[in-house]
Parts: structure tokens; sequence; C-alpha cells
């Protein structure tokens, strides 16, 4: 069994509460959650508004696999129309 996880912080340049924030990183997350079937959430500064740190997992049977899946993940979120993606970080187990 292998797992994945990744670390990326985020920038929200174009955003101007909590609230907006929230909105697009709740809707950031579910697609991803959606599309890739990981587990993913935000992980880190929750109360600044133009960053967000977000933490997924991936399990699977082959690294391959599970770092394809990461790589589709990151893909996603730098495709992403409101977020910009800054540093990431990934570690197998």
């Amino acid at each position: 069994m292998v797992t994945v996880v990744l670390r990326c912080s985020l920038g929200l340049p174009q955003v101007s509460s909590l609230k907006e924030k929230r909105r697009i990183i709740k809707s950031l997350l579910a697609r991803v959650r959606n599309d890739f079937n990981v587990s993913i959430a935000e992980v880190g500064e929750n109360d600044t508004y133009r960053r967000a740190i977000i933490g997924a997992a991936a399990v699977s049977n082959s690294a391959g696999y599970s770092d394809k899946i990461m790589a589709g993940v990151i893909k996603r979120i730098e495709t992403h129309p409101e977020v910009i993606l800054g540093e990431f970080h990934t570690e197998t187990y």
C-alpha cells in the first residue's frame, strides 16, 4: 500500500473577504475530490483571506498510480481561474 500526500500553498489575489475565499476553496476542493477521489482539505492560513494551504492524500497499491493522481490534482489546481498555485510538496509513504 502506498500513500502520497500533497501540500500546496495557494494565492487568491482577487479575494476581498473570508466569505469569498471560502466559496472559492470549497468549490475547488469539491471538484478535486469528485474528479480524483482523494482526501483534500484546507489545512492552513484559514483566517488569511488571500492565502490558503491545502493538503491532499491518495492511497493505492501502486506508487506510480498515486503519483499520477497527484499530478492530476496539481494540474487541476493550476488551471483554476481564481487561484494561483505557489509552492507545493509531495511525500510518499
